[in-house]
């Protein structure tokens, strides 16, 4: 019961939230010194020119009046046309979405699988040399820029080795769109030789994404290891004669593993805001990219869309975290 509360209240605050988000990158966008139109319309365009072109997109009306437009827009799902390839940018979202969701789901689960067992290891290992180099690199992890690191990889992986590609999500175009996640197409349609083209695309920039949430989770599952494995369960476990292995992985790092669990649907959301900039160094065909090109080109209905799938994105992860962590521990459900 307790958890359904916490759903109605989460969800209560889902449409203020939403509707400040767009009200706040609505303006910012508005305010900003630079004119979309004029530059679509080209240097030799005169100014009759670009009053059509201003009324064409609604942007002549008063900006209050484009914010209402906008906001009841939004709400029968119309997102507007881009300004400049004048397609509808609820098509443009949901094309691009899946490209960024399989990423990052990718990146989740490389820091879960890995970083699980480092955060394990260091806390079994207390003040040790694997501690201390296991420290550095959640130091490492945190400290280092995303753009810096892929760049990195790019020069060494796929530059002077040339181990992985450059960049892209695959070579061609890919498997017939099913899902649109290629992973999961590519074995649908059983095309083995394509599916190991998408992974071999997507190794460095799952691992460049991935690389800042291992180290959280690391330094999340390590200060949960050490807190449970001073318990007196763990005691009474050992005093049993249950090897210590056994008590390590069974019991202290499921009682440890809840501020993991947290973390990393936080991580998530904090990943979908990072991958913009791991897309537009690998070039990868997702919402990332989609809002670096928007920015530079001033497509104000663009960025706000891509800002409101954001938002709701994120929304949703913290709301799914909230519904784990209350069935996990029902006296956080309040």
């Amino acid at each position: 019961m307790r958890v359904l509360v916490l759903i109605v209240n989460r969800l209560l605050w889902f449409v203020p939230t939403l509707l400040g988000l767009l009200i706040i990158t609505f303006t910012i966008t508005h305010i900003i010194p630079s004119d979309p139109i004029a530059f679509i319309a080209g240097d030799n365009a005169s100014a009759e020119q670009i009053a059509q072109l201003k009324e064409k997109f609604g942007i002549d009306k008063p900006i209050p009046v484009q914010l209402w437009n906008y906001i009841v827009g939004v709400a029968q799902g119309d997102f507007g046309k881009s300004l400049y390839t004048q397609r509808p940018i609820a098509d443009d979202l949901v094309s691009r979405l899946p490209a960024t969701l399989e990423l990052t789901l990718v990146a989740v689960l490389l820091a879960a699988i890995i970083g699980i067992p480092l955060g394990v290891l260091a806390a079994v290992n207390r003040n040790s040399w694997i501690d201390h180099i296991l420290r550095i690199f959640t130091v490492s992890g945190l400290a280092i820029a995303a753009f810096w690191l892929a760049i990195l990889f790019q020069l060494l992986f796929a530059m002077e080795w040339g181990l992985t590609p450059l960049q892209g999500r695959v070579d061609g175009w890919g498997p017939d769109v099913v899902t649109g996640f290629f992973l999961i197409d590519s074995l649908i349609m059983g095309d083995w030789a394509v599916f190991w083209d998408v992974v071999h695309h997507m190794i460095l920039p799952a691992i460049t994404l991935a690389f800042p949430a291992m180290a959280t989770v690391m330094r999340f599952t390590r200060a949960g290891v050490l807190d449970a494995i001073n318990s007196n369960y763990v005691d009474y476990q050992q005093a049993m004669g249950v090897p210590r292995r056994v008590v390590i992985w069974r019991y202290v790092l499921r009682n440890a593993l809840i501020g993991t669990v947290t973390q990393l649907g936080l991580i998530f959301g904090s990943l979908i805001a990072n991958g913009v900039v791991v897309e537009a160094v690998f070039d990868w065909p997702g919402l990332g990219l989609y809002a670096v090109q928007s920015i530079l080109q001033s497509d104000y209905n663009a960025i706000m869309g891509f800002t409101l799938v954001m938002g709701t994105i994120f929304i949703i992860a913290n709301l799914l975290v909230d519904i784990t962590h209350g069935l996990i521990d029902p006296r956080e459900a309040r």
